[in-house]
């Protein structure tokens, strides 16, 4: 009997639903962002800064993937983001079928840009098709610089890097260079950017990075 690949039969059947979900976000020209990052860089804080510097007339949406508890969700919402909690109980990324599941309780019309959360993690997000329009890796200086090479698939993927917490670096032994360079080698399309989302060095660069994909989004 021919054997079966079954990881290879999980990601084909991911990436047919992740096809579906993609026209679902192009016929509402609703720019989609897959967060990625390992637990404690960031994330959330960066969504939280973002939702409070963006322009009122953004009407966005965000998806919390997480393994358990609303928390991150609750502290999005605090910021006037609607949106809607994946918990995985115990899956470590969240797959296009339960993005899609979760797309059938939001009004994509009535939105213009949707984030994911994806589950803290920089490996399994990386092989699964969400149908967004990028993925975004966030790196924090405290994790150190040797991330890229460690873990290079989301490297790969990634048409945004995010380094967080420049503001820190005074404290930490890490080279940005390094970083940057090893990103370049692994994905030279990739761009970087380096912030610190709480004392918001960086975050006007991010915002226009968002800015315009949502304006390319919208001439589609």
């Amino acid at each position: 009997m021919p054997k079966v690949d079954v990881r290879e039969r999980i990601l084909s059947e991911n990436d047919r639903i992740a096809a579906e979900n993609r026209k679902l976000f192009d016929d509402a020209r609703l720019l989609v962002l897959n967060l990625i990052s390992s637990p404690g860089s960031g994330k959330t804080t960066l969504l939280e800064e973002t939702l409070g510097r963006l322009p009122r007339q953004v009407r966005t949406l965000v998806i919390e993937g997480d393994v358990s508890t609303e928390r991150d969700l609750d502290r999005v919402r605090a910021r006037g983001a609607g949106g809607i909690q994946i918990n995985t109980a115990g899956g470590c990324h969240l797959s296009a079928k339960m993005v899609a599941e979760a797309l059938t309780q939001l009004e994509l019309e009535d939105a213009d840009l949707l984030f994911i959360e994806n589950v803290g993690n920089l490996i399994c997000p990386s092989t699964y098709d969400l149908g967004e329009d990028a993925k975004v890796v966030l790196l924090a200086t405290t994790e150190g610089d040797d991330k890229p090479m460690k873990y290079p698939a989301i490297f790969h993927e990634a048409a945004l890097a995010v380094i967080n917490k420049i503001d820190l670096l005074p404290h930490l032994q890490y080279d940005v260079g390094k970083v940057r360079n090893e990103i370049e080698v692994l994905n030279s399309g990739c761009e970087i950017f380096e912030l610190s989302a709480l004392r918001g060095d960086g975050m006007d660069a991010w915002l226009a990075w968002i800015d315009a994909r949502m304006a390319e989004k919208r001439d589609r």
